[in-house]
């Protein structure tokens, strides 16, 4: 049975769930599991918003305003722990951009359970994009540093969303110990073969790193103007 909170984020995601053709929906879903402490949180909060403001990802959300992109952001951690920071949201100018980042600046963390419920973020990322099947392209973006170890396992439920045309890329982040960078490679390789692996899914799919959470704008930067590119072009067309 889906627990009442699962429920409400459903009827939140159908109610702002944008009508218009769109190039792309992109929901991102961030890990807020026991994991992450408060330092982390922040880093990752602040990093999302320094990547929608670099100049190049805010060139490509802008690009095409006749076809814009519907953007949303969601916390998870735990099987009923998921929480929509940001409801879908067209970004259609400067000011829908700018609203959707001061949000996301203002949000403080709350609490969660310890678990990591991969395969549940991935599920529920699913849904909230299906309420976005008038898009282009439909993109689940996943953060993560570490493997599921709570609900249904990601291998099992990725394939389902792949046959849906839904896209899923991973944003997979390292340890920030600084003082054994031969060990932090050597995790992060492991991490990134786990999520290549087990959770990406459909066309052109791939897993970004950021070595620790301190590069974490910089690798979600990358990450946002690889999703992006090309789709603003061929909206000109």
């Amino acid at each position: 049975m889906r627990s009442l909170l699962y429920t409400a984020l459903l009827a939140i995601a159908a109610s702002q769930a944008a009508v218009a053709n769109c190039r792309q929906a992109l929901a991102l879903g961030l890990d807020v599991s026991g994991s992450v402490d408060l330092r982390e949180y922040r880093l990752q909060l602040d990093g999302l918003v320094a990547a929608l403001g670099h100049p190049e990802v805010v060139s490509a959300l802008l690009a095409a305003p006749n076809a814009p992109v519907s953007l949303m952001v969601f916390e998870w951690s735990g099987p009923t722990d998921p929480s929509v920071l940001v409801p879908w949201t067209s970004v259609t100018d400067a000011d829908a951009l700018d609203n959707i980042t001061q949000t996301l600046a203002k949000t403080k963390r709350r609490n969660a359970t310890p678990g990591t419920a991969l395969g549940v973020a991935m599920t529920l990322g699913a849904v909230f994009l299906d309420q976005q099947k008038g898009c282009w392209k439909r993109t689940l973006d996943i953060s993560g540093d570490g493997q599921s170890n709570l609900g249904p396992r990601p291998r099992d439920v990725k394939n389902a969303i792949g046959v849906r045309g839904i896209t899923i890329n991973a944003l997979v982040i390292g340890s920030d110990n600084q003082e054994a960078d031969d060990t932090r490679q050597s995790e992060i390789a492991e991490l990134s073969s786990y999520f290549r692996s087990e959770v990406i899914t459909g066309p052109d799919a791939f897993v970004q790193t950021a070595l620790g959470f301190e590069n974490y704008a910089e690798a979600m930067t990358a990450k946002l103007i690889r999703e992006l590119d090309g789709l603003a072009f061929s909206a000109l067309q």
